[in-house]
């Protein structure tokens, strides 16, 4: 009995020091096929997600089947003006859907999110719509989306909500090709541009990455979601709220390492991913 309290209670300390490692203000990182928590840190707070919602809008766009070759203009409504971010994707460009989609989620565009929303069947309204369900069908009880780009700060979730959301949006070939391209090339009214994926990690020969997004607003503050594979199993790794990028790619590498090492701290938790 006293063995069993003891062993709890070195359990409990190495996960606070652990916890303490971390910078970013919640995370979690899940064993994909057992479903139990590896690393865990504030990771039931409903906190701002910013451009992490952009997975959300890119299955919601793709559950409808569209023709991912339909030319779609960029409009002025397009434009943000809330947080009155800038966009290397002039009002007036005509790009293919899969072309936005592509900027929306490989460099995090917020004019290429909203034209995909803004173009969905029925328009905006069936957008938000649709992502409701779809946020209930992914048992997503903490999660609320208000636009498509995450630049509102009404946009929330928790570490816990988005690793299902991550899991959901691997199961998307589009998606998890789009997110681990490192560049591309892509014609913008005639000129071709490069476009540099967010996440400096994707590339990396120390890591192999199969689904990325990051995301910045100032409530936010730095957050990338990634489906891993280290040490023969697939994990899903959340990190929300860090300082800065440098602080968030060293708690992703902390966190890889944590994954990789031989032996792991003890299961402290399971979640339920289906």
């Amino acid at each position: 009995m006293i063995r069993s309290i003891l062993l709890a209670v070195a359990i409990t300390a190495a996960s606070s020091a652990s916890a303490t490692t971390v910078g970013s203000k919640h995370a979690i990182v899940i064993d994909e096929s057992t479903g139990h928590v590896v690393f865990e840190k504030n990771a039931t707070d409903i906190v701002p997600i910013a451009s992490l919602t952009k997975l959300m809008t890119a299955m919601v766009v793709l559950d409808t089947k569209p023709d991912m070759h339909e030319r779609i203009t960029v409009a002025e409504e397009d434009v943000d003006t809330l947080k009155f971010s800038s966009s290397r994707v002039p009002v007036g460009a005509v790009l293919s859907r899969h072309e936005l989609l592509e900027l929306a989620l490989m460099s995090s565009d917020n004019r290429a999110a909203h034209a995909l929303a803004r173009s969905y069947p029925g328009g905006l309204e069936h957008f938000k719509l649709a992502v409701r369900n779809k946020a209930h069908m992914l048992n997503l009880r903490r999660t609320n989306i208000e636009e498509p780009t995450g630049l509102s700060p009404y946009n929330t979730s928790t570490a816990s909500d988005l690793a299902r959301l991550a899991l959901a949006a691997s199961k998307y070939p589009e998606i998890e090709r789009i997110t681990t391209v490192s560049n591309d090339l892509i014609d913008v009214n005639g000129s071709m541009r490069h476009y540099h994926n967010t996440n400096k990690l994707v590339g990396d020969k120390n890591w192999a990455i199969s689904l990325s997004k990051t995301g910045y607003t100032q409530e936010a503050g730095r957050c990338i979601i990634m489906r891993v594979r280290a040490a023969g199993r697939d994990a899903i790794m959340v990190l929300l709220n860090a300082r800065g990028s440098s602080s968030r790619t060293a708690d992703a590498n902390y966190l890889h390492r944590l994954l990789t090492k031989e032996h792991h701290q003890p299961v402290m938790a399971k979640l339920n991913l289906k």
